[in-house]
């Protein structure tokens, strides 16, 4: 047979593992009293996924599972029916939640109960987590899409949540004296400052360093989310003094540490995207800090801020576009700009900043100084998405409460931070008595809360560049 014919017997037998291992919905009267289906059926689902290849294989067969096991539309409507008759026909309250009960038993799509199933398996929670994690990546390449492997993917998260909420989930430090594969995972999954040899590792597990993460009861010793924390003397404007090169420091001294810094979070599971994991994992570590070294009396974060490069080239094209003359900078600033760069238009400027040419020249990182911290405050203050930040990293620091604090002029220096926000980081910091106040405004009414110093570059921002 050619590969058509094969891959007509592959769809035919993915069709047949399906409808063996996925189990029906047992009907409502008897849901408390169905047996669970045999162990060994989950098991087969678990090896016949692992077997197929990452890519279409494995695609073909989550879009199958979403699209052919999801809701009985039929069932769903019949009962929608029965709950506003109850409601018309205004009989007793019982009557009306038995119906309501029994609609929101047909809302559950069959695959759930392969996923319930999946998850009591030996080693079946750590699958799901990889089986949502190529769901992520097959929704965000295009590889898998549509409303129903949409909808499959907002079940297993929602799943995932309640799964991994915080009894389930044990807070562990990480030294040098930890196995060497935690070390491991932890240096490969560092997302926001890679870690660029055991030295270096060994240093960020060090002295004035905590790094901490959270493990599952059902997967001991896996790190999910790991947190990176600089014990300093003051909120640090500069990530290059915390994760550069230095010899292996001196014993801690506590009377030199008043502050924390969170400068790293990462997430080592795909699967886990959407999962609320960071906003515990930073109370637990507060928490921690406190008991240790009660002397702390602030915490904050020295944050990134990606996509505030893209977002001004993206704002200079759109100027271009509109008139010969640009809105962003003063009259002043727009001269000397055009001296350095001897260009009376946008495009040298823009060429600089796609290749990270213009921290090269003196010149132009003076005056670009002024005008690029008030357009970055503006960024993470002004730009919003829905009403709430448009920054990620800003959006998660604020709901969970923090004061976006100060905006840091040449603060990452390296190509990455030049590439992603033009070398500046910002600091949000955590006034524990004010978080849950803060959080509620941020996502009750949208209200930011920020220093004196962000207010005052926003302030400049609207007086000198005008969008």
């Amino acid at each position: 047979r050619g590969p058509a014919g094969s891959s007509a017997a592959s769809v035919a037998g993915m069709e047949e593992l399906l409808s063996r291992t996925v189990p029906p919905l047992p009907p409502y009267e008897t849901k408390e009293k169905a047996p669970p289906p045999p162990e060994l059926r989950s098991a087969e689902f678990v090896r016949y996924y692992r077997a197929l290849e990452a890519g279409p294989p494995r695609a073909e067969l989550l879009t199958r599972l979403a699209r052919d096991f999801g809701v009985d539309h039929g069932r769903v409507a019949e009962f929608s029916a029965k709950v506003l008759q109850a409601r018309e026909q205004q009989r007793e309250l019982g009557a009306l939640l038995q119906a309501e009960d029994r609609l929101r038993y047909y809302l559950s799509p069959q695959y759930r109960g392969l996923f319930q199933h999946l998850g009591r398996l030996e080693g079946g929670l750590r699958f799901l987590v990889e089986l949502r994690g190529d769901l992520v990546e097959g929704l965000a390449t295009k590889a898998v899409d549509g409303p129903h492997i949409k909808e499959m993917n907002g079940v297993l998260k929602n799943m995932l949540s309640e799964w991994f909420s915080t009894g389930f989930l044990n807070l562990e430090r990480v030294t040098w004296q930890s196995p060497c594969e935690v070390l491991q995972k932890i240096s490969d999954s560092e997302a926001v400052h890679p870690v660029r040899n055991w030295v270096d590792m060994k240093r960020r597990v060090g002295s004035y360093r905590r790094c901490y993460f959270f493990s599952h009861c059902a997967i001991p010793g896996e790190p999910l989310i790991v947190l990176h924390v600089a014990l300093t003397s003051d909120i640090s404007s500069s990530i290059q003094a915390i994760v550069k090169e230095v010899p292996p420091a001196e014993p801690e001294d506590t009377d030199k540490i008043t502050t924390a810094i969170f400068y790293s979070i990462s997430l080592t599971q795909q699967g886990l995207q959407g999962v609320e994991l960071g906003t515990y994992l930073i109370k637990r570590v507060v928490k921690e800090l406190q008991k240790e070294l009660p002397q702390i009396k602030a915490f904050s974060t020295l944050s990134p801020i990606p996509g505030f490069t893209k977002w001004l080239v993206g704002l200079l094209s759109s100027q271009t576009k509109e008139l010969e003359r640009n809105e962003l900078f003063t009259e002043s600033e727009w001269q000397e700009i055009s001296e350095i760069t001897g260009d009376s238009t946008t495009e040298t400027l823009k060429k600089l900043l796609n290749n990270n040419e213009w921290v090269r020249s003196e010149k132009l990182v003076k005056v670009l100084h002024s005008p690029f911290m008030r357009l970055c405050a503006w960024y993470l203050y002004g730009e919003k998405h829905r009403g709430y930040a448009l920054n990620p990293v800003a959006n998660f620091h604020l709901q969970n409460g923090s004061v976006m604090w100060r905006i840091n002029w040449m603060a990452d220096t390296s190509p990455r931070g030049i590439a992603a926000s033009c070398g500046m980081m910002v600091n949000y910091r955590y006034f524990l008595e004010d978080t849950a106040s803060n959080s509620a405004a941020y996502l009750g009414t949208k209200q930011i809360k920020a220093s004196e110093q962000v207010l005052s570059l926003v302030s400049q921002f609207q007086q000198n560049s005008k969008l």
